[in-house]
């Protein structure tokens, strides 16, 4: 266990909440040599501080360790159990319903009056060499 405890380390009550949603250890192979924990807190770290892979304090797990479960998470849907596990408890607690019965989405508009829309998007009619968008070829 490391030394130096950090402001975005888990606690309890929070490892307790992800450690099931992890994935189990390998039957064959190499056994585990990292405490998943501490993989979270890493990643946690790096998410609160916004550093770099390589610059992640030497008393978290190497940095390239850390690096290789965070993609692997990602891989295989770690992330996105974590995420919908978050949602629900959220919703929970707010007193709704796990599942949202509606949605909203929300788009950009663009101005059609402004080089935007249809008018990006029209030939200039004319000749070829007054239009900006073909290709310019050398008149022989």
């Amino acid at each position: 266990m490391r030394k130096v405890p950090y402001p975005s380390d888990l606690t309890d009550a929070q490892w307790a909440q992800l450690e099931p949603l992890l994935p189990p250890p390998a039957t064959r192979g190499r056994k585990r040599s990292v405490d998943l924990r501490e993989i979270m807190n890493a990643l946690f770290y790096l998410d609160k501080t916004g550093c770099q892979w390589r610059a992640l304090p030497r008393d978290f797990p190497n940095w390239h360790t850390v690096e290789s479960y965070y993609r692997r998470w990602r891989l295989c849907g770690v992330w996105q159990r974590v995420h919908d596990r978050c949602r629900d408890e959220v919703r929970l607690h707010l007193g709704r319903d796990v599942s949202p019965s509606a949605a909203i989405i929300d788009s950009q508009t663009v101005k059609t009056t402004e080089k935007g829309g249809r008018a990006a998007s029209t030939r200039a009619s004319g000749s070829r060499d007054a239009s900006a968008t073909s290709p310019s070829t050398p008149k022989g």
